[in-house]
């Protein structure tokens, strides 16, 4: 799942400052997302989708988990 979100954010050429200043929050606090080490709320998962003009469940959900 994570990893899907670091694929897309390079292949957009977005930095994790980038990610965070779009979301609102430290960039500290997006790598930690990012590296799974903070859960995710559905409103930021949200708004992560909303950046990559994707839905939620296409970044966010494997038929693994």
């Amino acid at each position: 799942m994570y990893l899907k979100l670091k694929t897309l954010r390079k292949k957009k050429k977005y930095t994790v400052t980038d990610m965070a200043h779009f979301l609102n929050i430290s960039p500290s606090y997006y790598s930690q997302i990012e590296n799974g080490k903070r859960k995710l709320t559905y409103l930021q998962a949200k708004d992560i989708a909303k950046i990559f003009k994707k839905k939620p469940d296409q970044i966010f959900y494997t038929e693994d988990e």
